[in-house]
């Protein structure tokens, strides 16, 4: 359902069924309210592990700046880039997003990646996403200005081009040059919008580090995602073999 039902006169639909949520409980019906109407809705991929506060504020921005109806977090399931690089349990990390974003009427998590068996790739999420949703849903990729300037090299990148449009977002440390903007309009037919949220130098690697070291990481993510990762022993250098980094 839309983000912003509840805010009109009109009856609330009947619960949904049992059945598993194709893409999120929240936004499955997304644009069957009314399709003369253009919805926009948000999508944050990434490893999320873990998720934290620098997230979260990008996707509120996001929403708020382009009048996005919802932002899906879509934890990956098998990032191909991470290959060499000890990884959280899939479960794990959609599970502290869940956390996360509770109570954000705004947000929801997929597990759509997770689900899928093999690599995870942008590509095909997003043709699951638009074979998903009518015409009349927008979808809003929402990416870091780190990844910007290799974007036009991932696989299908011309397919990506077509099926969402680019949200840009700088950060501290990684401002989008001239050169990159310009390439990416010069070399692809992505429709981007640049922009510029609130600073905070925070990174999961950072959180990992510090949970490994014993210090605290408190305020840079969700208190009950805290919670769940001292739960669980994540991080810890003392954890088991499999458990995750």
């Amino acid at each position: 359902m839309s983000a912003r039902e509840g805010q009109d006169a009109r009856p609330a639909k009947e619960p949904r069924a049992a059945a598993r949520p194709a893409v999120c409980a929240r936004f499955d019906d997304l644009g069957l309210d009314d399709p003369a109407r253009t919805y926009r809705l948000g999508i944050m991929g990434g490893t999320f592990d873990p998720v934290h506060i620098g997230h979260l504020a990008c996707a509120e921005q996001a929403r708020d700046e382009l009048g996005l109806d919802g932002v899906v977090f879509i934890p990956a399931g098998v990032p191909v880039y991470k290959k060499d690089q000890r990884v959280t349990p899939a479960a794990q990390r959609l599970e502290m997003c869940r956390l996360a974003v509770a109570g954000n009427p705004a947000f929801d998590v997929s597990s759509i990646e997770v689900d899928r068996a093999g690599d995870t790739y942008t590509v095909d999420t997003l043709r699951q996403l638009r074979a998903h949703y009518p015409g009349n849903v927008e979808l809003w990729f929402i990416t870091g200005a780190d990844a910007v300037g290799s974007i036009v090299k991932w696989r299908d990148s011309a397919q990506i081009a077509h099926l969402a449009k680019l949200v840009a977002v700088t950060r501290p440390g990684w401002p989008i040059s001239e050169e990159t903007r310009h390439a990416l309009r010069e070399r692809s037919d992505f429709q981007v919008t640049f922009l510029e949220v609130t600073g905070m130098a925070v990174s999961s690697s950072d959180l990992r580090a510090r949970v490994a070291a014993g210090r605290t990481i408190r305020y840079l993510t969700k208190g009950s995602v805290i919670r769940y990762i001292e739960s669980h022993r994540l991080y810890r250098n003392d954890e088991r073999e499999g458990e995750g980094a």
